[in-house]
């Protein structure tokens, strides 16, 4: 007579997975209105196939090349990009979208994962003032 509940546990940098990938994900968790409590990034366990992709980073199956992200901060930026909504990982979220050249995702529309940062947009304004200042003279 209890309920019962569902509660996904998303992992990053599954070897195969890139930025691009992470973005697409975010993407979707956006789309769908869900946001994670639950992410791991991906660490190597023996006997799996994905441990395999891991350390030969080749597809097991199919014997393609796969990417692996194995350094530290493209896998922190992998997964902030999961929890784009919490204020913590806003910076990251925004290196991460840098990174990938996808600054379209960064504003206040309804398509944007985050809205831009404080000191970038003191930045934007400066570019913007100092622009119209060049074109005055």
């Amino acid at each position: 007579g209890k309920k019962q509940y569902i509660v996904p546990y998303l992992m990053s940098s599954h070897p195969g997975s890139t930025l691009d990938c992470a973005i697409e994900l975010a993407e979707y968790l956006r789309d769908i209105n869900y946001q994670p409590e639950q992410v791991q990034d991906f660490y190597p366990t023996p006997f799996t196939v994905s441990t395999c992709m891991y350390y030969t980073e080749k597809n097991p199956f199919t014997k393609e090349k796969v990417y692996v992200a194995k350094n530290p901060k493209e896998k922190a930026l992998q997964r902030v990009l999961l929890q784009y909504t919490y204020p913590q990982n806003q910076t990251l979220v925004f290196e991460a979208l840098k990174q990938a050249n996808r600054l379209d995702l960064v504003g206040f529309g309804s398509h944007c994962l985050i809205k831009p940062l404080r000191q970038e947009s003191v930045n934007r304004s400066r570019e913007v003032s100092g622009r119209q200042r060049k074109g005055n003279h």
